[in-house]
């Protein structure tokens, strides 16, 4: 005990006077063998190094050393007992550590990712600074934040005030104090206060790690190498100091690196770390020394990072515990510069304490080092450890000796053996000096060092091989990667994932097609593409599951929770491994194709000479980009692919409603595989990105899943990110929550991925919800997938996430935020667009890389011109939607002062050897607090699961706004579409004079018309021709207008060809029916009197057979086209369609679903007499009205309904009114009247433009639908140039016209019919159609009296009657039973032979008499009485008291059991319209629509007026019946009435007199449906 008391002294006084490292484990005899070295010297020790004080220090270490070699020389016993002794003690020392630190014993305490991934009471602090109890929370939340201040918290220490107040005041008691009484006093003080050590930082990080479980361990360790930390190779087991190898910790860790190739070509590496074969440098110790090995191995890697911990480290102490046997290991990774320290990647280890005591650490490394460093004090022969120095000196291996008590400069000794003094050196001239010595052992040739190699040897434990989960997770991943390797990387996806291919992608581009009807046609297509897309879900379906997949549905399916942790874990390191190689060589390949390309436009750009040659050679290189680029998607596979493939087995099995054969399990099964592993924590796939397509049953399923596991009352908050590509936004996520979110993977991943983040139970009271739902996005503008529409896809994923998101950050890269300005205009006009979908986002917007501390103050000007963009293109985009937004936070919230952060640059210093910057981390947990603080609006999952599915219908109907990169390119491309109405017009006006010409030239005996006429006579075109080229060339907007000029060219081009076609037909139909005229009149006799001959032999055939008015009607109407078409081939004009032109024409240059509103809201009925626009005008934004609040006006006036009215965003009621108080205040009395003196001059021009089409003599021409529209857009024009304080909106203009072409309606329909009358034989035909069926009635009576009438002649006979006598006294015996009416009786005077009559009256009567009696003995029993009320409304009675309203449209009954309930009527299954005998207009033909399908289209109907057009889609607001109705929007399948139509088809056209035909033809695809299905499918619904 005397030795150990001495011990202690000497080990006080050398800590005191800073001589040998800190903090060494007890040893005795003060021998140095210290847990933590006495790392790294500061220039300051250095110089210092020569005054007395420091070789004072020299002397007692010399003399501390001689004592420990004496020491040695004791008996074995001796050792065993003191080993024993000290081992004891160091426990309790671990013990009591543990206990400071809240661990209890720590070795049954373990922590779980789950616990330190939630979000808790640490989650909000920033501070650097804790109590003791606090310590690991806080370095856990810090680490898990990429900030290395983990390491360097300061423990506030309890009464540290009251001590310094204690020694104030004895201070103030001696004024005259005695500076050697004052030192030594202290010096006793601190001795006695040993127990309030600061807890050593490492052994706050080694705590953690030992008391932390496999998944903990390895994501702890991957954020330390985040943080350039080295990380623990070998540690000792804290109770049987067994060495454990943590291989499983480093599987995640990849590290990236450049090199230069003998071509002196930068070539990028990425590799597991575990994998990468580099040499390795070894450092260690042997007894005590002065300088630190630590602080010197940091100089080599990075002198402005503590990569490896040393003493004056801020956190460091005298004493620690859990670091002595420790090794540590850390890399050097160059950048490819000319400055780099290393030509290549190189390990650093770091035996910690003295190596003689640590002799299986020691040897394992000396052995697979490729150069040994060793630190001594000083060679000594005499050294207890001289013999292992002389033995590694002789060896083969390079050998580096520094040598803290020498003062010499590098020595060679001999070839890779090498002697460096430290004493009184600088510290860069020593750091120097041995990257150098490394250098020059490295290049003779160096052993390569594997991570996976140190598992070889047989005397360490490996935590992967100890644990039997992880042996089968990990055996299970290996057999997987093993079908991987006999295929090339960019064939797997397309051999081992088929489901998630091709065939999704087309059943995902056939859905958006499905949603976005076109045509009038919509139910043929409708059922086409639902049939397409039913054979690619039976094509899917009957895809076999590869091995690949077998293996994987089975780990997932069948093994424990923890085991499939592991399997899924190494699956994605494994397929992280063997994609990473190639994925660099191509993304290698396409830097420098790039690089090509932009040095070949460049030469393009400077030189004539380069044209045709340079430009085959640039289309070659741009080709091999995309190659490149599909090769990148195609090679890009990871375990979301795999996930993808489960997603589609389950949408296919659902669709066909049948498992697949080779699934081991029902397929109902798989969400709940994906709902835990979200609760695992893994990311999940919500928008696949290569497909642009959402799975939505998939998504759906996994979230009832996880309604039912978690409670359906389970909120969430919905957290997205979003951000241009590299701008680190993945990174932020992983930061703020402790995420691992793919970053800079050399992978090109598309999509959106969902991700819980838990909260902890005591603070789910406080924020009020349970989850945080992280959504990240790929990169937006990514250029290796440039060339693939991505414009379109970017806006229409950062729509869907915004929309998505309680919040969403916006993450820019720098201080200019151009591009995520234009994708949010995009974001704002589409949610002003989708109106039925009820979104209330938030929105952050944060500035990556702005270093200045000072940004924020300076970047004032740049929020308010942020401010002013947003708010600019809100109030372009509400003009356009007619909106009352004014602000960018009208749409989405946002506030400029509060919601714009700059966060510093992510890397402190240059990659790849940077860490993160504490700065960026601290804005980062500063975001964090901020985004909790807004946490509002949450979610049930349920909730949750209803957005989704809203928001993404929603985007599936939007096919306009996201094709453009901003709103500016929508107004510039809406004023094209002005232009190109001006342009069709003066092309379709100049065709109608061409035609009247040609009309006077046939009508003079001109017979011909050829194409060259027409064309040489069309003088508009080169005009027009040269209107366009000025446009593109010369407008302000030339750039933007260019991308869309080829498209419009060709538009002219097709529409000018199509008037000369269309002009040619009509033309020829006007020669063909002259000719037709001129041979009618030359044979008008010949065809009347065979008209009239077929009419009598028709009526002949039919003498025996009795015919009522409406057969002979029926009988007459079927030859009757048969014999015009036999007497006049020439076919009929088709009758004009209005409307349809008016819809074509307008739709030019306004959109087709404003224009439908406009049509059936029929406002413009009456926009003459108002009197009264204030709801047509919206005031100029240079008025002066209030600044605040100021939006669009609504329509006010009393006429109008509440459907004009522009649909809201967001409004206050109290601001609506006050604006529109507002606006009719500052407009005045002639500012309405000079709208009616608008109105009224349209009015006029249009009537001359119908008095000039009527003189014409032409029939109806649509040119002029197009010069009456045209002429209301003029004097808008010059109404708006005159009137500087107002503008009118676009339903103004669509009202007007609309008004115009409806005033034409009749005299155009009037026009068309007097030319087709007056132009057609057939018409003249059909007019002398009642003449000839008069003919045939007359002679089918004639046939037929005779047989009648006969059966009383007898009796009349007897008395000498004639047959008028018969008739009288026939009809008065009837009389009771039959009402007669005067021309019931008919003129027998013809009949003169009475026998005859009765013999035919007998036979005919005869039989049909015996028919009825046979009937009537079958229902003899049944009394007329009970007959009274007919069965059916008794059954009605009796048991159906209830509502039995019918579908307006399609005659189903309502569904609801109570008569005159309140609310809509509405039933879960309708049918097809025909069956209610709708048809198409001005058609014969039977609808084939479904009430259910077609309210989702923009097509309309009719109602009981043939003016009162109304859409389906706004059925309701057709009134009376049809609003009380409630149809909702279903796509499904209805087997039964499909089946019904087919079957009883015949009898449907019987009765109601009309076809399927045309229009109403029954799709191929419902004849496939059986009865069988039929009958099923009524099952299903019921």
């Amino acid at each position: 005990m005397e030795d150990i008391t001495t011990s202690k002294t000497t080990e006080r006084h050398k800590d005191n006077e800073q001589s040998v490292e800190r903090g060494s484990n007890f040893k005795p005899d003060g021998a140095a063998h210290k847990s933590e070295e006495p790392e790294l010297y500061s220039d300051s020790s250095i110089s210092s190094m020569g005054d007395q004080p420091m070789r004072r220090i020299d002397t007692t270490t010399s003399k501390t050393t001689e004592r420990h070699e004496v020491k040695s020389g004791a008996s074995g016993s001796s050792d065993i007992r003191l080993n024993q002794y000290l081992q004891l003690h160091n426990n309790e020392k671990i013990t009591h550590l543990f206990h400071r630190l809240h661990l209890g014993d720590g070795l049954h305490n373990t922590f779980k990712s789950a616990d330190v991934l939630q979000i808790n009471e640490y989650s909000f602090q920033s501070h650097e600074s804790c109590v003791e109890k606090e310590l690991i929370q806080t370095f856990i939340q810090k680490l898990l934040m990429m900030n290395y201040i983990a390491r360097n918290i300061n423990v506030k220490i309890r009464n540290e005030q009251e001590g310094i107040q204690l020694k104030d005041e004895s201070d103030s008691c001696d004024k005259e104090g005695n500076i050697f009484d004052d030192a030594y006093n202290l010096s006793l003080s601190e001795t006695g206060t040993s127990q309030s050590e600061r807890i050593h930082s490492m052994d706050v990080q080694m705590a953690v790690f030992h008391c932390a479980d496999g998944f903990l361990k390895q994501l702890m360790v991957t954020k330390l190498s985040q943080c350039q930390f080295a990380l623990p190779l070998l540690v000792p087991d804290l109770v049987t100091q067994q060495i454990e190898f943590p291989l499983w910790t480093f599987r995640q860790i990849s590290k990236s690196w450049k090199i230069r190739n003998t071509n002196n070509e930068t070539i990028s590496q990425t590799q597991p770390i575990y994998k990468a074969q580099t040499p390795m440098v070894f450092f260690f110790r042997f007894g005590s020394v002065s300088s630190s090995k630590s602080q010197l191995m940091n100089s080599l890697i990075n002198d402005k990072h503590n990569t490896f911990f040393h003493r004056n480290c801020p956190g460091s102490s005298r004493s620690r515990v859990l670091m002595d046997g420790v090794v540590e290991i850390a890399w050097f990774c160059p950048s490819g510069s000319d400055d780099d320290k290393f030509t290549d990647c190189v390990a650093f280890c770091n035996l910690h304490g003295d190596a003689g005591g640590h002799e299986k650490q020691w040897k394992m490394l000396t052995e697979m080092a490729s150069v040994n460093v060793l630190l001594l004090q000083q060679l000594d022969r005499n050294d207890r450890h001289a013999e292992k120095i002389q033995n590694l000196y002789k060896d083969s291996k390079p050998l580096i000796c520094l040598l803290s008590g020498d003062t010499c400069a590098v020595n060679k000794m001999r070839e890779c053996k090498y002697k460096i003094g430290l004493k009184d050196r600088n510290q860069s001239e020593v750091s120097e000096e041995l990257m150098k010595a490394i250098n020059d052992c490295l290049s003779k040739s160096f052993s390569a060092f594997r991570l996976e190699d140190v598992s070889k040897h047989s005397d360490i434990r490996v935590d992967e091989e100890d644990d039997e989960d992880c042996r089968k997770g990990r055996a299970a991943a290996q057999q997987m990667i093993s079908l991987l390797k006999e295929k090339k990387l960019t064939e797997i996806k397309e051999s081992f994932l088929p489901h998630q291919g091709k065939l999704w992608h087309q059943w995902s581009q056939k859905n958006k097609e499905l949603h976005r009807p076109q045509g009038d046609e919509i139910e043929i297509v409708t059922s086409k593409k639902k049939t397409e897309m039913n054979t690619v879900r039976q094509q899917q379906h009957k895809l076999q599951i590869c091995e690949f997949m077998k293996l994987f549905l089975k780990e997932i399916i069948s093994n424990a929770e923890r085991e499939k942790l592991f399997f899924l874990k190494y699956l994605t390191i494994l397929l992280d491994e063997h994609t990473s190689a190639d994925l660099c060589t191509l993304h290698y390949k396409y830097d420098k194709t790039w690089s090509n390309i932009l040095k070949l436009k460049e030469n393009n750009d400077k030189s004539e000479q380069f044209k045709a040659q340079g430009i085959k050679q640039l289309k070659a290189e741009q080709a091999e980009l995309e190659r490149i680029s599909e090769d990148l998607q195609a090679a890009t596979f990871g375990l979301e692919h795999i996930m993808r493939v489960i997603g589609q087995i389950y949408e296919s099995c659902s669709s066909v409603k049948e498992n697949k054969k080779d699934l081991p399990f029902h397929f109902s099964s798989l969400p709940s595989v994906a709902a835990k592993m979200m609760i695992s924590g893994f990311p999940l796939e919500l928008m696949d990105g290569d497909a642009a397509h959402v799975p939505l049953v998939w998504i759906s399923a996994v979230l009832d899943e996880l309604a039912q596991k978690l409670g359906d009352q389970t909120r969430v908050f919905v957290l997205s990110v979003l951000g241009i590509q590299s701008s680190g936004k993945s990174t932020m996520m992983n930061a703020m929550f402790g995420l691992q979110f793919a970053v800079s993977a050399g992978r090109c991943t598309r999509g959106a991925f969902m991700q819980l983040v838990k909260v902890s139970d005591e603070m789910k009271t406080q924020m009020n919800f349970d989850y945080i739902l992280v959504v990240d996005t790929e990169g937006l503008r990514a250029l290796e997938l440039a060339g693939r529409s991505t414009r379109h896809h970017d806006n229409e994923l950062a729509t869907f996430v915004v929309g998505l998101a309680n919040l969403t950050v916006i993450n820019i890269f720098g201080e200019n935020p151009s591009e995520m300005q234009d994708v949010l205009q995009i974001v704002v006009q589409a949610f002003m667009r989708m109106k039925k979908v009820k979104l209330d986002p938030i929105c952050i917007f944060v500035h990556q890389n702005v270093s200045d501390i000072t940004a924020g103050e300076k970047n004032m000007e740049g929020r308010r011109r942020l401010q002013e963009t947003l708010d600019e293109m809100t109030k372009l985009a509400a003009e356009e939607e007619v909106c009352d937004a004014e602000h960018f936070s009208d749409v989405i919230r946002f506030d400029v002062q509060n919601d714009v952060k700059y966060f510093d640059q992510l890397w402190e210093g240059s990659p790849p050897m940077a860490p993160p910057n504490p700065k960026y981390c601290e804005n980062v947990q500063k975001l964090k607090n901020t985004i909790l603080s807004k946490a509002s609006g949450c979610l049930t999952l349920s909730q949750f699961k209803r957005r989704v599915d809203d928001l993404w219908k929603a985007l599936l109907n939007e096919n306009f706004v996201f094709s453009f990169r901003n709103i500016l390119e929508i107004a510039v491309y809406r004023r094209l579409e002005t232009k190109y109405s001006d342009w069709t017009w003066k092309l379709r006006s100049a065709m109608l004079k061409t035609e009247e010409k040609f009309h006077n030239r046939i009508a003079n005996g001109k017979n011909v018309v050829d194409e060259l006429d027409l064309l040489a006579e069309m003088n508009k075109t080169n005009e027009v021709k040269a209107s366009l080229v000025a446009f593109f060339e010369e407008d302000k907007d030339k750039e933007i207008l260019s991308q869309w000029r080829a498209r419009f060219e060709t538009k002219i081009k097709d529409l000018h060809d199509d008037l000369i076609k269309k002009a040619k037909r009509r033309l020829d139909e006007v020669i063909q029916q002259k000719k037709a005229r001129e041979n009618l009149d030359a044979k008008k006799t010949v065809y009347e009197n065979k008209l009239f001959c077929r009419s009598k032999e028709l009526a002949l055939q039919f003498k025996n057979n009795a015919r009522n008015e409406q057969q002979m009607l029926n009988e007459f109407d079927s030859v009757w086209s048969g014999w015009i078409d036999e007497l006049v081939n020439t076919p009929l004009v088709q009758n004009i369609d209005l409307w349809k032109d008016v819809t074509q024409i307008l739709s030019e240059n306004h959109e087709l679903a404003d224009l439908e509103e406009r049509k059936q809201g029929k406002f413009y009925k009456q926009i003459n007499c108002l009197g009264d626009y204030s709801g047509y005008i919206m005031l100029k934004r240079n008025v002066d009205l209030s600044d605040q609040d100021q939006t669009l006006e609504q329509a006010s006036s009393d006429h109008k309904e509440e459907e004009d009215m522009p649909v809201k965003q967001k409004s206050n009621s109290k601001n609506v009114a006050r604006q529109n108080e507002s606006q009719n205040n500052d407009l005045l009395p002639e500012d309405h009247s000079s709208i009616s003196v608008m109105i009224a001059d349209v009015i006029e021009q249009t009537n001359k433009i119908l008095a000039r089409a009527q003189k014409a003599n032409l029939g109806f021409h649509h040119s002029y639908i197009q010069e009456m529209t045209a002429c209301v857009q003029e004097h808008i024009n010059q109404f708006h140039n005159e009137n500087k304080k107002c503008k009118l909106k676009k339903e103004f203009s669509l009202d007007l016209c609309l008004f115009v072409c409806d005033r034409a309606h009749d005299t155009f329909n009037t026009l068309h019919n007097e030319f087709k009358n007056a132009n057609h034989p057939r018409i003249y035909l059909e007019r002398q159609k009642p003449q000839y069926y008069s003919v045939f009635k007359n002679f089918c009576k004639g046939a037929t009296t005779t047989t009648i009438f006969a059966k009383s002649i007898e009796d009349v006979k007897g008395n000498s009657g004639d047959a008028d006598v018969w008739l009288k006294g026939f009809t008065e015996t009837l009389r009771d039973e039959l009402k007669f009416t005067g021309n019931s009786y008919v003129d027998l005077s013809e009949i003169t032979d009475l026998d005859f009559l009765k013999n035919v009256l007998m036979e005919g009567l005869t039989p049909k008499i015996s028919k009825l009696r046979i009937g009537f003995n079958t229902i003899n029993g049944i009394k007329m009485e009970e007959c009274r009320k007919k069965p059916d409304e008794l059954l009605i009675d009796h048991f159906c008291q209830c509502c039995w309203v019918q579908c307006p449209f399609c005659g189903v009954t309502c569904t609801n059991t109570i008569a005159n309930h309140p609310g809509d009527h509405s039933a879960p299954l309708h049918r097809n319209t025909g069956l209610a005998g709708m048809n198409y207009r001005d058609t014969t033909n039977l609808s084939i629509d479904i009430c259910t399908s077609v309210v989702a289209s923009d097509r309309s109907f009719y109602t009981d007026s043939p003016d009162n057009k109304v859409l389906w889609k706004e059925y309701r607001k057709a009134g009376g019946v049809f609003e009380k109705w409630s149809i909702t929007s279903d796509l499904s399948e209805l087997p039964y009435w499909k089946w019904f139509v087919c079957r009883f088809k015949k009898d449907l056209e019987k009765y109601y007199s009309k076809t399927f035909k045309g229009c109403g033809k029954i799709p191929s695809e419902w004849r496939k449906h059986t009865k069988a299905r039929a009958i099923q499918s009524l099952e299903e619904y019921t």
